[in-house]
């Protein structure tokens, strides 16, 4: 497994991010565990969880199997009772708790919400980083300025700064290539991207003008049944690219956000070790130039704006500079 750097620091993490947010919901504790031992063994060592995933559920199963393996270990978990000064601060703790650690590597905003002070919120980060109860900061789901305004205010005031940014990303779910990719580049951004998969859709389970299985995660969400029939074509064509070169469906989708510009880790969260087992087979396999424009342009996904000029493609630009 590839090391790579993590944005502006100086620390080193597998490419591929092990997403937990199925153990404890769709994998036991056994499970969790077979699954954590055989992503170290292959050389992954960045894990990604949050507090609410499970209500803790998830953070609780990470601290009773870790044991050990944690100084291998570089774990990324995410605030969750608010983002004000107070909550930032219990969250953390509460978290260590869980998993039975005394220090995160990465700490993450989970979604900015409406009123929010990011004077408040840059502040209370810094102290759980002086604290030493984290090692880095990062947001998730952050629009482009807040993320810039963020730091801004950090910078002025001497605290800590985000070094990462973790964003939804895949073949159907683009819109990170406005501004957010171009940013990250300019500024030596981490980003780590979640639902290389679009929930599913780009595994093979679902199929156009076939019935949804009623046990499926799919089942009862609408974007699944609306994607299906909006991008049946390019669907069919991805799953015949992918057979033609003995890949899964779920590995070219990997494969794909791996080779976007801009991306430093994709998130890859599986319920099981034989997914596991796939799934890491994708960063093995690389996508040429043109492949990947093949894929890419299967669907019809980038961000649609009416322009007379050229300013669209300048937003998506991450060559301005050098």
């Amino acid at each position: 497994m590839k090391q790579v750097k993590l944005g502006s620091s100086e620390e080193q993490v597998s490419e591929m991010c092990l997403g937990t947010m199925m153990f404890g919901r769709r994998c036991d504790e056994k499970e969790s565990d077979r699954i954590l031992s055989f992503a170290l063994d292959s050389g992954v060592n960045f894990i990604d969880t949050a507090a609410m995933y499970g209500e803790g559920k998830t953070e609780k199963i990470l601290g009773r199997i870790i044991g050990n393996k944690r100084k291998n270990l570089f774990i990324t978990t995410k605030v969750h009772k608010g983002i004000d000064s107070k909550s930032i601060l219990e969250s953390i703790d509460e978290s260590l708790k869980r998993l039975q650690t005394d220090y995160i590597d990465l700490y993450l905003i989970h979604w900015p919400k409406e009123g929010m002070n990011p004077e408040e919120i840059m502040e209370a980060l810094n102290k759980v980083t002086e604290s030493g109860k984290t090692r880095f900061i990062g947001c998730s789901n952050y629009p482009a300025w807040l993320f810039t305004h963020s730091n801004c205010i950090a910078k002025l005031r001497g605290w800590k700064t985000f070094i990462n940014h973790q964003v939804c990303y895949n073949l159907i779910e683009r819109g990170i290539e406005v501004e957010v990719l171009p940013q990250a580049a300019a500024e030596n951004i981490a980003i780590t991207s979640y639902r290389p998969l679009a929930l599913g859709l780009l595994t093979g389970k679902y199929k156009p003008e076939q019935p949804i299985p009623d046990d499926s995660r799919g089942y009862n969400d609408w974007r699944i049944s609306t994607w299906l029939e909006r991008y049946k074509v390019g669907i069919l064509n991805f799953f015949q690219f992918a057979k033609d070169r003995e890949l899964t469906p779920a590995q070219l989708a990997i494969s794909w956000v791996r080779k976007s510009r801009g991306i430093t880790c994709p998130i890859v969260g599986v319920s099981s070790l034989n997914q596991l087992k796939e799934g890491i087979k994708a960063f093995d396999f690389n996508l040429s130039d043109p492949e990947y424009k093949e894929v890419t342009d299967m669907f019809d996904t980038s961000v649609k704006e009416e322009s007379g000029g050229e300013y669209k493609n300048l937003r998506r630009n991450l060559s301005l500079l050098k």
